[in-house]
């Protein structure tokens, strides 16, 4: 599977908001895709708190070409790489990747190298030492990632993070399942 929905990643064409044209994004997904704030924070109320992580892989490894160009890194740099899928009562909602250049993970920074289970997003939005940089949008094939198959689309932004002053690179993917979804309008 890692490979698989790598390559996807890899290969999908990115654009940025002014870019990407929202009209073909299914209407119900278009505020999770576009919305500017904690995804976890309304993963955790739309599941009624039946909210849960689980890490498909956390190793350490080097960032794709493409996600060291955005991190402004060297391409050799190791970096943590952290896949996980989010759940909404027992139903996985959104894969994601993280990278976390080794050099962003130190002082104060140096606890993310030990998320285990809990959610990335959440530490970031609790920061004020967070910003969010940039955020590109791009529209998948999901027989690339877990439970899809080829007629399926996934939708996916990656968000280029500050966290105190480091980067970090977080992708998330939303699964056909929350297309599907009925959640209450904020």
């Amino acid at each position: 599977m890692q490979n698989q929905h790598l390559a996807a990643i890899q290969a999908a064409h990115w654009q940025t908001r002014a870019q990407f044209s929202a009209q073909s994004v299914p209407p119900g997904l278009r505020p999770w895709l576009f919305d500017a704030g904690s995804l976890t924070r309304r993963l955790v109320q739309a599941s009624a708190g039946q909210f849960r992580v689980s890490v498909v892989d956390q190793r350490w490894g080097r960032a794709t070409p493409e996600e060291a160009r955005l991190l402004h890194i060297d391409p050799r740099q190791v970096c943590r790489l952290r896949e996980v899928l989010l759940f909404g009562a027992d139903t996985p909602w959104v894969f994601a990747r993280s990278v976390l250049p080794e050099s962003s993970l130190r002082g104060s920074s140096r606890f993310l190298r030990h998320l285990q289970s809990r959610p990335l997003g959440a530490l970031l939005f609790q920061s004020p030492q967070t910003t969010r940089e940039h955020v590109d949008y791009a529209r998948l094939t999901g027989n690339d990632f877990p439970g899809c198959d080829l007629a399926e689309t996934i939708w996916g932004r990656r968000s280029l993070f500050r966290f105190h002053h480091h980067p970090l690179l977080v992708g998330e993917y939303f699964l056909p399942v929350m297309a599907a979804q009925r959640f209450p309008t904020r």
